[in-house]
């Protein structure tokens, strides 16, 4: 057991990751970087630990209850909602697990606009006063979350897959998804009018790679290359307030923002990127390049992730821990590679220190590994 990773990693993290007390990565290493079926003894095993770590407990503690009253704080927060579900879907709880996230499913499903949108109780700048109201940003993940607890069945779900597909639309820098005006204030989110959203984007983009082909509208792969352009665009564009620099390559934990791990997580769903393509392809390229920058800016030199960033909050977790390696971040980036492993030597060949800067950037400085020893 180990993974095609190393040359990249520099080391094997695989051994380390099985052997821990941390059911969640364990879970993750055996399904996402080793692809283990659900019925496989560990994985079985290993999601019964899931359930009732405390871990597990203290993020399902923190589910809101959804209704006004209860105003969320930011998109990005880590307290909204969808992120928290996010973060238990990647530890191994699944569908009807747990009665709460069964509740909170079915309060989001109640608050369904016409339109097929899915809103959220907040604030928009401007107003102190909360209101129910959707953004992208609110729909999709919401949307997202529904499918990955299994609701990809449900009328509603599949009316908000139907409204995800009919916002996609043409901008300046291709078919994707732009900033939509808030249902109930009209407040617009940063940038130009017409351009692609690099968050909703994305959001969509892994939805969508989560549900059968069927339900996926035409010309995804087009609007998956407009991630990618983002990226290969960066020294002369610049989406306001999403960056490419080392933000944008060092996973803040847990992840719940524009990210080179969301983008990879994203795209992950779209192979025709790599598999079918020329290795002299610039989509192709650019991918290697991130899967680079997300070892690079991330990983040890013993193959193991030592976070640098972390949201308050979470010092309970490994993940909210700098000053040691944590199992669960180390096993959530292998899940984010393990869908490129063809890729493998052209990313371990990409001189990450060569890449250009970001519009705005002052160099192409890259940290230095963190050492051996600070591996126990």
């Amino acid at each position: 057991m180990t993974t095609p990773w190393v040359p990249l990693l520099g080391g094997d993290p695989v051994p380390w990751l099985l052997a821990c007390e941390e059911p969640a990565a364990r879970w993750l290493t055996l399904t996402a970087a080793l692809g283990r079926p659900p019925d496989d003894p560990d994985v079985r095993r290993a999601h019964d630990a899931v359930l009732v770590a405390p871990t597990t407990r203290s993020l399902l503690d923190r589910l809101p209850d959804w209704e006004a009253g209860a105003p969320i704080s930011g998109h990005d927060s880590p307290a909204f909602a969808p992120h928290l579900l996010n973060l238990l879907a990647d530890m191994g709880v699944r569908a009807g697990d747990a009665p709460s996230i069964e509740n909170l499913l079915d309060r989001m499903l109640a608050h369904q606009e016409p339109t097929g949108r899915l809103p959220s109780f907040g604030t928009v700048p401007g107003s102190d006063t909360p209101v129910w109201g959707a953004l992208l940003c609110d729909s999709h993940a919401i949307t997202e979350v529904l499918v990955r607890f299994g609701r990809t069945r449900d009328p509603r779900v599949a009316r908000a897959l139907t409204r995800m597909g009919a916002d996609l639309t043409d901008t300046p820098q291709g078919r994707a998804w732009p900033c939509v005006p808030h249902s109930t204030t009209g407040w617009r989110g940063p940038g130009r009018r017409d351009d692609f959203c690099p968050q909703v984007t994305v959001q969509a983009l892994r939805t969508f790679g989560r549900v059968p082909e069927p339900l996926r509208p035409p010309g995804l792969l087009d609007s998956a290359r407009v991630s990618l352009r983002a990226w290969r665009m960066r020294g002369e564009e610049k989406p306001h307030l999403f960056g490419h620099g080392r933000q944008y390559k060092t996973v803040k934990w847990p992840p719940t923002w524009y990210s080179a791990m969301a983008v990879l997580d994203a795209l992950a769903g779209f192979p025709a990127l790599w598999r079918d393509a020329d290795p002299a392809d610039p989509d192709r390229r650019a991918l290697a390049e991130l899967l680079a920058c997300l070892a690079t800016y991330n990983v040890g030199d013993s193959g193991r992730v030592v976070p640098g960033s972390s949201f308050r909050g979470f010092g309970g977790f490994s993940f909210g821990q700098k000053k040691a390696p944590s199992p669960f971040a180390t096993a959530r980036l292998l899940a984010t590679l393990a869908p490129y492993d063809d890729l493998v030597s052209e990313a371990a060949g990409v001189d990450v220190s060569a890449l250009g800067s970001s519009k705005g950037g002052s160099g192409t400085a890259v940290p230095p590994r963190r050492a051996d020893a600070q591996v126990p």
